[in-house]
Parts: C-alpha cells; sequence; structure tokens
C-alpha cells in the first residue's frame, strides 16, 4: 500500500505550523537538508571485495558475514544497484570507491602502479550520473599486508610498496576532484597492528609518520583533493595495539592540516564521536565523520536513526558546522539485501540530518545562557515529540522519492528480477 500524497501534506501544514510557534521555517530545514552531501560506500554492494578476483579474500580487520544472494560481481553490476539505490534516497550523493575497485580490461595491475586511466569508466558514470566520487587507497586484503603491517611495515621494500601505493592513491583522487569539479575526498586507513602486546610502540608510529609525509608532501592540483587520516581503536588481528591510533592522528592532522576521520564504529562501544568534533575542530581544519554503527567487536554495522546518530547530527548543525565536515557512510552487511542496507543507512542520515536542522536551538542557548539549565532539559525533552516524522514524509515526497516504507516493495521486485539471477 501507498503512501497517501496529500494525507502527507496535509499533515505537513499542520505540523509546519507547530514548528513556527518555536521560530523554525520547516521548508528552509527541508531545503538545506536536501542540499548536504552524503558520500555513500560503495563497498556495501560487493562485500568488501573489489575487481581484483580474490572474492571473499577480505582481510586486515576487514570482515563481511553473510552470504545473502545478488552480490555485485563488476563495475556494471555495482553502479548499477547504485543507481537503484540513490533512487530511493533523497538529497544529495556522492559515491566512495576503494583501490581495489579499478577496472583495468583484464590486465593484471599492481595496486602501485594504479592510475587515473584504471578509473576512466568510474569518471565517465560520474558525470554522467552527477555523482561526485570520493576514494581510498587499499591498504589490507593483500599479500604484502599478511603481516599485520603496511605503512609502518619494519620491511623497507613492504613500505615502499605501499608508499606508492597511497601516491597513486592522491593522484587518482585528484583526477577525480578535476574531473567533477569538486575535491575528492581521500581518506587513508591502515590496518597495521598487533594482535598481542608489543614491546616497540614507538617505532611503528616513527616509520608511518614518515611514510605519511612522503606521501602527502607531494602537491596536488588546487581544490582536487582533500586528504583525512582514519583511527581505530583495535582490528581483528591487531586487538592489543593499533599503530594509527586516534591521538597520533589527531596530532599528525593538526600538525599537516589535512582532514581527520571520526568514525562512529571506531572508538570504545561506550564511547560517542559528539564531543570529540568541537574539541578536534580547534586544532584541525576540518572532519570526515564515517557514520556507522558499532556492535560488540564489529565497527561497520548498518547505520540506523540511532541515539548517538541523532546527538552527531545536533552538534554538527548547532554550530553550522557543515561547510567543515564531511559526511560518509561506511559499513557493509552481507547477511541482508546489501540494496536495503544501502537505503536504511542513507535515509537515517538524512532523517537524522532533517530532525536536527528542525531543532529549536536558539531557545536551548538562550536558557542555558541565562543559567536556567532547568528550562534547557525541558526544552529538550519537549522537543523529542515534535511532529517531525510529518516534515520527513514531506522531504521524501518533495524529493520524489519513496514516503514511508513505500521503498521497500521496488526493492523487493528489483531482488526478484535482477539480484536472485545473479
Amino acid at each position: 500500500m501507498y503512501t497517501d500524497k496529500n494525507a502527507v501534506k496535509d499533515a505537513y501544514n499542520a505540523a509546519k505550523e507547530t514548528y513556527k510557534q518555536f521560530g523554525i521555517d520547516s521548508d528552509s530545514a527541508i531545503r538545506k537538508t536536501m542540499e548536504i552531501p552524503v558520500s555513500i560506500q560503495c563497498w556495501q554492494g560487493d562485500d568488501v571485495t573489489g575487481f581484483e578476483g580474490n572474492v571473499g579474500a577480505s582481510s586486515g580487520g576487514i570482515l563481511a558475514t553473510g552470504d545473502y544472494p545478488g552480490r555485485a560481481r563488476n563495475g556494471d553490476e555495482l553502479r548499477s544497484d547504485a543507481e537503484f539505490a540513490f533512487s530511493l534516497m533523497p538529497g544529495k550523493k556522492r559515491f566512495n570507491i576503494h583501490s581495489f575497485y579499478a577496472e583495468t580490461g583484464g590486465i593484471k595491475v599492481t595496486r602501485d602502479a594504479l592510475e587515473p586511466e584504471h578509473f576512466s569508466r568510474w569518471m565517465r558514470w560520474s558525470q554522467e550520473k552527477n555523482i561526485p566520487l570520493d576514494f581510498n587507497p587499499s591498504f589490507f586484503s593483500h599479500p604484502l599486508a599478511d603481516s599485520g603491517y603496511t605503512l609502518s611495515s619494519r620491511d623497507p621494500e613492504i613500505r615502499r610498496f605501499w608508499i606508492r601505493h597511497g601516491l597513486s592513491s592522491r593522484r587518482i583522487a585528484g583526477a577525480f576532484g578535476e574531473n567533477q569539479n569538486s575535491p575528492a575526498v581521500n581518506n587513508i586507513w591502515i590496518p597495521d597492528g598487533s594482535k598481542d602486546l608489543p614491546a616497540d610502540r614507538m617505532s611503528p608510529r616513527l616509520r608511518l609518520k614518515d611514510a605519511l609525509d612522503e606521501i602527502l608532501d607531494i602537491p596536488q592540483k588546487p581544490n582536487t583533493i582533500t586528504d583525512a587520516v582514519e583511527s581505530k581503536l583495535f582490528g581483528i588481528g591487531s586487538e592489543a595495539y593499533v599503530v594509527g591510533s586516534h591521538e597520533f592522528y589527531l596530532g599528525y592532522a593538526g600538525e599537516k592540516k589535512i582532514q581527520l576521520c571520526l568514525d562512529m564504529g571506531h572508538f570504545h562501544p561506550t564511547e560517542s564521536i559528539v564531543d570529540k568534533i568541537s574539541s578536534t575542530l580547534l586544532f584541525v581544519p576540518g572532519l570526515l565523520v564515517h557514520f556507522s554503527r558499532g556492535l560488540r567487536w564489529d565497527s561497520d554495522h548498518v547505520a540506523i536513526y540511532s541515539d548517538d546518530q541523532r546527538e552527531v547530527c545536533r552538534e554538527i548543525a548547532r554550530h553550522n558546522l557543515f561547510n567543515r565536515i564531511n559526511i560518509a557512510l561506511d559499513y557493509f552487511d552481507a547477511s541482508i539485501n546489501r540494496i536495503a542496507a544501502w537505503t536504511i543507512g542513507v535515509r537515517s542520515i538524512r532523517k537524522s540530518l532533517l530532525e536536527a536542522l528542525l531543532e529549536p536551538s536558539a531557545l536551548l542557548t538562550e536558557a542555558e545562557q541565562s543559567g536556567r539549565n532547568h528550562e534547557r532539559l525541558a526544552l529538550m525533552e519537549e522537543f523529542k515529540t515534535l511532529p517531525f516524522s510529518a516534515v520527513w514524509n514531506k522531504l521524501c515526497l518533495d524529493a520524489e522519492v519513496p514516503v514511508g516504507t513505500d521503498w521497500l516493495k521496488p526493492v523487493r521486485e528489483y531482488e526478484e528480477k535482477v539480484l536472485l539471477k545473479r
């Protein structure tokens, strides 16, 4: 059963008047929400396998569990699935790919030899669909990562290989940015670390700093690339020690004046990144925020409309930090329909952003600055029950994407017609 559009409009008109009483223009909130770019991770579509032919070989802290039918097996299938998913998601989108999604025409090209030409089909697609691309070097699922160390490896030959890969990735990201007239975020994450207690924590970090310096000190064309570095508390096989810790990258990003990536699933399960946003932005030029969902040991469950996610969006909106923060998703679940996983995550982010922009935060700030903290808390509680869902439904209607659960039927049909035949 599909949503009654007139009922959506009637409910919205009533909600609009409610928000107006608190000084909020809901029409403006809808428009602003739609304009915020959200970078969607390609690897949800193929279980982080890439196109190198090593199906199921993900390693280095990367593990997609499950075997739901319909995984994309090549670039054409992945792009087709993404396009269908995009039709279910409101707002501006970007698409984020790893280096091992290169399309080399069947020719073996090592990761340190990849060039922009190996992503020409991606760049043509980006222009045709008006979907800007972001990028990531792939420092995992490779024989030269089997030791658990890449850029911080004590083996100089292994380290040189990964440095060349990092340099190659920045050239590719720069080409993306030039092609789409919008800087491509190039996010560096490495799996380096130790399963058990190391005797020497300092030397790998010194080697990592030197390697990153060599990669990042090569200039790219202006306004084509945004460099970022990403930490992790622990990974599979690096439970005791991670070279690229939060403290390491916070100091490094501040020194190099590059973006710091805060992934919601890369910290302690009870630790929120909300308080890190204002703290880190005092010292780094910008942030890349990865919306994900940590669950016990796994950092990459499908993002949902959770309290943690909503708090992050409120923090961004309250200080109008949209020009300093890149918003992206980073998760992969092979146990459910992959297109549905994409759609749930992106719609949840857009929903959280809209709710944050509808918050009468000026009233909260006024109460706080006047010392009426009881009033601040009371208002926070009251705002939780404002008629937000009516505004969300209107946003979807305006964006010409399915309202409510109406997107489930086309996903089921796509699964039957396309995914189950793979």
